[in-house]
């Protein structure tokens, strides 16, 4: 059987749809959009391409590889939010396409191919993903490339050679995106995978040979130069503070808890979580039965990514971003599986996914009178109820024809459709999620000197906005996970010497700081709430 390229061509339609169209409607967010978006933006600003720099200070939280993407970006779309998102989208619609060529690769089915990219493609976190500037779409796409590469191989020995040279050179990028573990996460698998397999022997030739010195030749350089360039400083931060430290302490501790991985990766692969719990079941049968090897390969892959994180004190749903390709891979084949052999379990659990659906609207329309300061119009909640409405009756129709593939392609629009509300209901919330209208407004109406005064939340979009210097207070708050070379107001004294150094200083602060700052009335300053912009006051404090 060939690769059907209608199927490949209907993917990168839909893909396009799901995963960038719309993407500059939202401001950049806070505080991680901004972050990487105004590393890129000082260093265009420093002149170099090789040093991460914010605030004006070199910073090394992350490698280099996606703020050359982003500064690439803007050379073609300019400093947006389109092009900021540009990438993420892009790696997003490739990671689509490599899932449809590592399942067709594996099963010889066109349609449990086309499945896998669906699935990928409408996953909720997935979409999210592809829609925000991080670096862990980017890694996680690289993972997949250096996996299916891997496999292709595997599956193949005449294309065994360029397969591992392929494995090493996007390790390398992965590398270069995130850090060690773009290395350690898919060998780890790989060498798994080939131990259960009691193949071991298959990486131990003169293709791995040449896929490490290139691997070397392609990650290393850049890790040297900076090492080179600022040693101790660069050390400390990317892998002790950064990494290590990461390791033993959490950095949201509400996440360090056993059960924050299982729990998020059926959550956030919504429509189709319940579909995914059946599809591990369905997994553990395969091997146990030993079926094809693509099964003990994607169990091992999604064993690694999980393994690589559970342990680690600090958690984030976008960690274990690298499994969902995989996981996208073992539903499709459940879901194919049910419509040749058991469509009576399809019908059961689709009826459960629309008991799910059915309280989203009801959610939104409760949201919209509880919290009618981010919601001021019911109209687009209306609207989305509507056609959420209309969507489960199609698929009510398609299971009671027996239309099962349509029943899926239904499925695969419920958060394509959410995504559409979100942006038809941006501007009730924006003001919420970033500092861009904050920004303009105090730009624009006042003539502003010194260090803006933010809170820790928006410190980094009110730099982003106004590429203004900037001092962040948190009396009583958690200082940052990774030191910013800004003046840190963590005292009453500290912030009080602040104040009078500055005379005059404008604000951009959380509610909770305007009651701080109300108690600097006693040492003789005056507060003036000068603009409410959404959850961001923005004040003027000088001296009486």
């Amino acid at each position: 059987m060939r690769i059907n390229f209608k199927n490949i061509l209907i993917l990168l339609v839909i893909s396009y749809v799901y995963l960038m169209l719309g993407n500059g409607i939202l401001s950049l967010t806070n505080p991680d959009e901004v972050f990487y978006v105004q590393t890129a933006k000082e260093m265009a600003a420093q002149k170099t391409w090789l040093v991460p720099y914010l605030f004006d200070q070199p910073q090394f939280e992350k490698p280099i590889l996606t703020y050359w993407l982003l500064r690439v970006s803007f050379l073609v779309f300019g400093v947006t939010s389109f092009g900021s998102r540009f990438f993420p989208a892009v790696f997003g619609m490739i990671g689509v396409l490599a899932v449809y060529l590592l399942a067709f690769a594996a099963f010889k089915d066109n349609r449990k191919a086309f499945i896998s990219g669906l699935i990928l493609s409408s996953a909720g976190f997935y979409v999210g993903m592809t829609r925000t500037v991080f670096t862990d779409m980017i890694f996680s796409v690289f993972i997949l490339l250096s996996l299916v590469s891997f496999y292709l191989g595997y599956s193949d020995k005449k294309r065994k050679t360029p397969a591992i040279i392929g494995f090493f050179v996007f390790t390398a990028l992965a590398v270069l995106t995130k850090g060690p573990l773009g290395l350690i996460i898919p060998l780890a698998a790989v060498i798994l995978f080939l131990l259960l397999r009691k193949e071991i022997s298959f990486i131990f030739c003169r293709a791995s040979l040449a896929g490490v010195v290139i691997f070397s030749a392609i990650s290393l350089p850049w890790y040297i130069y900076i090492y080179h360039k600022y040693g101790d400083i660069f050390i400390r931060e990317f892998f002790v503070n950064d990494h290590i430290r990461r390791l033993l302490a959490s950095e949201h501790a509400g996440n360090d808890t056993w059960y924050f991985y299982p729990f998020s990766l059926i959550a956030c692969m919504f429509p189709w979580s319940l579909f995914v719990l059946f599809a591990f079941w369905h997994l553990i049968k395969k091997i146990i039965s030993k079926a094809a090897p693509v099964y003990l390969f994607l169990a091992s892959w999604i064993l690694m990514v999980f393994l690589a994180f559970q342990f680690a004190h600090s958690k984030l749903v976008s960690y274990i971003l690298p499994m969902f390709p995989a996981l996208a891979i073992i539903t499709a084949d459940f879901l194919d599986d049910c419509i040749t052999l058991k469509r009576k379990l399809i019908t059961v659990l689709s009826a459960g996914l629309w008991v799910l659906l059915i309280l989203f609207p009801f959610a939104l329309i409760i949201g919209s009178f509880k919290y009618p300061d981010y919601v001021p119009s019911r109209v687009p909640v209306y609207v989305f109820a509507g056609f959420e409405l209309l969507l489960m009756a199609a698929m009510v129709y398609s299971i009671i024809k027996k239309k099962y593939m349509l029943n899926i392609c239904l499925i695969s629009l419920f958060v394509p459709m959410l995504i559409g509300f979100a942006f038809l209901s941006s501007n009730s919330y924006l003001s919420s999620v970033s500092s861009k209208k904050a920004c303009e407004y105090l730009l624009k109406n006042h003539k502003v000197q010194g260090r803006i005064l933010c809170s820790k939340m928006f410190v980094r979009g009110v730099r982003f906005g106004t590429d203004m210097p900037v001092a962040v207070i948190i009396i009583g708050g958690k200082p940052f996970f990774s030191p910013h070379p800004i003046p840190v107001l963590d005292t009453d004294e500290n912030a009080r010497r602040f104040l009078e150094e500055q005379k005059i200083t404008y604000c951009i602060v959380s509610k909770g700081i305007v009651s701080t700052l109300e108690r600097f009335k006693g040492y003789g300053f005056k507060i003036e709430k000068l603009h409410v912009e959404g959850n961001e006051y923005i004040l003027r404090v000088s001296k009486k």
